[in-house]
């Protein structure tokens, strides 16, 4: 059992955030600074939305598999080695069953190839779509945001859902003695939060902490996802220090990251309460150093979770060319409003509400599109991307490859050059892209036990011919 009753009445934690994102690196020479004052526990963070549904509906990594597994065997042999917890959470980056399987799949990997074996606590994060349908209907599903009303087809037609853990199950598994801790989708402090929380250290503190930490040296300056921080926790404050020399956290840095991803300065929602930072106080210790305090928080009268659903609702193909004909560019809304509507014209049997077809003009409005400030900016050159979505993969191909030909050699008024209208990069000029996803479900859901949704599995891993 790594965090003994010892540790649990420790009145100082430090967890250790190597990096970002589990797969995204971190320099060794920050990892072994990190490990030199001596860490209570190695946490990461594995995932995350921000990529987008893709992720989540499909059931694959957004991270490479090769780095991956490079960053955990680092921080398997150390946690191995100083004999402190490692906590993952958001397996596989969305963190639902097929991410789950695969990073346990390389943990295993790591630990053969190490010669080491482990006790891992694998909690899923995945929900049963009649269970969420009964939540429905008994009205304890609400809309997280401006999102759209939430109907049984939502559910039914999602390929995974996962609900947003909190630290419950995770200090479950610390409390059963598991030294490596593999989560599914999980409210990104969590795993940061739940060794000093079992410590017996003030939640709200340790929540603060876990969502600088989750981001590892972003919150320095000059700021990283691939860097080392430090987090120090007591019972009125926490300390930040960037473990790379050439990093240092100051007032701004930390207090800016503290507002990252935030839709108000006041509150940070999470399960099973909200952080307060009306009060929080941050103080410079030196040049590197940044003290917390502060935080408090406010338990909700209903525990609530989030879930996270994606449905497919069709194939993507696109296509991307250059122009930097100032004809062409003068005329651009018109141009792409006349290919559109002969797309439609040749395919007159197509349903449009089985079909799209945009135009992303880069280096005018593809950013930001209608609302780009400076679109009457006239720029010298376009990056255009053809997009089409479609309900299967031959339609998105055929549409996409009708709208670059017809506008490669559409005719306008002033046109100079017969030769073709668009630059392409690439050859071949289309792309298929296959399938595409959209969220189904970003709402909340009443719970009455936060450890229910979330079962643990516990599986020794690794070479067991060690013990055999």
């Amino acid at each position: 059992m790594l965090v003994t009753e010892e540790v649990c009445r420790l009145q100082e934690v430090k967890v250790l955030s190597p990096t970002a994102i589990l797969g995204y690196g971190f320099p060794d020479a920050s990892f072994q600074r990190g490990l030199s004052m001596q860490p209570d526990a190695i946490a990461v963070d594995a995932g995350s939305t921000d990529p987008g549904p893709h992720y989540l509906g499909s059931g694959k990594s957004f991270t490479d598999r090769l780095a991956v597994k490079r960053d955990l065997l680092r921080m398997i042999e150390a946690a191995l080695a100083q004999r402190i917890p490692l906590l993952i959470g958001s397996a596989g980056g969305a963190g639902a069953k097929p991410h789950l399987d695969w990073c346990a799949e390389i943990i295993a990997e790591c630990l053969t190839e190490l010669g080491q074996t482990a006790q891992v606590a694998i909690i899923a994060a995945d929900q049963d779509v009649g269970d969420i349908l009964h939540a429905l209907h008994e009205q304890r599903i609400s809309p997280l945001g401006p999102v759209f009303p939430l109907t049984e087809a939502h559910i039914t037609e999602s390929t995974h859902v996962v609900a947003q853990m909190g630290t419950e199950p995770i200090l479950q598994a610390l409390d059963a003695g598991a030294e490596i801790i593999l989560a599914g989708r999980c409210y990104d402090p969590a795993v940061f939060a739940a060794v000093p929380i079992r410590a017996g250290l003030p939640e709200s503190l340790a929540l603060h902490m876990g969502k600088i930490l989750e981001c590892a040296a972003i919150a320095a300056t000059p700021g990283s996802g691939s860097d080392c921080m430090l987090g120090v926790i007591d019972q009125d404050g926490f300390v930040l220090e960037p473990m790379n020399p050439d990093r240092s956290c100051t007032v701004t840095s930390v207090a800016a990251h503290t507002l990252y991803e935030k839709s108000d300065p006041r509150f940070l929602p999470g399960p099973g309460g909200v952080l307060d930072l009306s009060e929080c106080q941050f103080q410079a210790l030196d040049g590197r150093r940044v003290r917390v305090s502060g935080t408090t928080f406010q338990a909700d009268a209903t525990y609530r979770v989030k879930l996270e659903g994606a449905r497919q609702v069709g194939f993507r193909t696109i296509s991307i060319a250059g122009v930097r004909s100032p004809d062409f560019i003068a005329s651009l809304d018109a141009i792409l409003e006349t290919t559109r509507s002969a797309v439609f014209a040749n395919f007159e049997d197509i349903d449009p509400a089985d079909a799209t077809l945009l135009f992303h003009c880069y280096g005018r409005d593809g950013v930001m599109g209608p609302l780009e400030p400076k679109r009457d900016a006239v720029p010298h050159e376009i990056g255009l991307v053809i997009e089409v979505t479609a309900q299967t993969q031959a339609l998105a191909d055929t549409l996409c490859a009708f709208a670059r030909s017809t506008l490669l050699h559409l005719g306008y008024p002033g046109r100079q050059s017969t030769a073709g209208n668009l630059a392409f990069p690439y050859s071949p000029s289309d792309v298929a892209l296959g399938s595409v996803f959209a969220f189904s479900l970003y709402h909340l859901m009443q719970v009455d036990d936060p450890l229910a949704p979330f079962p643990i599995e516990y599986r020794l891993m690794g070479d067991l011919h060690e013990i055999g």
